[in-house]
């Protein structure tokens, strides 16, 4: 799992770097400005990722049925209590961690690059495209830590974890990610992402997590031939 290794090392040493910048941003006033670049360059690459799809009938009832169980499970609201007792734990000095944390966590974990490339990984022992995405990864880590603090550094932890039980279980898995699937997968992940971009830009408030299953979802409509 030498690929999750190293996407998870791309987090902290660009999240390392952005926390040094941190002192000068914050003093520049420019913390708002970057997080509202960012904003915008996630627009664009969630646009390219939600144009995969090819089914809009499998994007549009992912979508519903996964804002339906996400609501169910509160798992917004469990988020946003973990990340407060991330802050709590953690003290003022390093900032809204949780925030941190779970906005970055988001956006590293959803989409289908992660999958592919931990699936590559695991199979054939190629981690080119976990190294990319490594790459991806630690530069927006420079600029969410600078200004968004540690807790962008933390979500190494859950990129490295859901890549690394893919790439140990990658030849078990292999047979169930169709391109149709990934496609409807990295699809509803582009939504999501454009959904985080819109709250960075403060467009909306929008419950993201609450719509994570819709990923699952269109996992298993493309399973279910729709």
């Amino acid at each position: 799992m030498t690929g999750a290794l190293v996407n998870a090392g791309g987090i902290l040493l660009g999240g390392a770097m952005g926390l040094l910048l941190r002192d000068r941003v914050s003093r520049g006033k420019g913390s708002k400005g970057i997080v509202q670049a960012m904003g915008l360059a996630i627009l664009v690459i969630a646009g390219k990722m939600a144009l995969q799809s090819r089914n809009s009938t499998v994007l549009i009832a992912s979508l519903a049925l996964g804002a339906v169980v996400g609501g169910q499970l509160d798992l917004d609201g469990r988020l946003e209590r973990f990340a407060a007792r991330l802050t709590e734990q953690t003290g003022n000095r390093f900032g809204d961690v949780g925030h941190g944390f779970v906005s970055s966590s988001l956006l590293y974990c959803v989409g289908a690059m992660g999958i592919v490339g931990a699936l590559s990984d695991g199979m054939t022992g190629d981690a080119s495209l976990l190294y990319t995405k490594a790459m991806l990864d630690g530069a927006a880590s420079i600029l969410f830590a600078a200004s968004m603090g540690v807790g962008v550094l933390f979500s190494a932890i859950p990129v490295l974890l859901y890549e690394g039980a893919i790439t140990l279980s990658a030849a078990s898995l292999s047979a169930l990610f169709t391109d149709a699937m990934l496609a409807e997968m990295n699809g509803v992940g582009g939504v999501l992402v454009l959904a985080i971009g819109l709250n960075m830009l403060e467009v909306t408030d929008i419950r993201i997590a609450n719509l994570l299953p819709a990923v699952f979802v269109a996992f298993a409509l493309v399973c279910m031939g729709v």
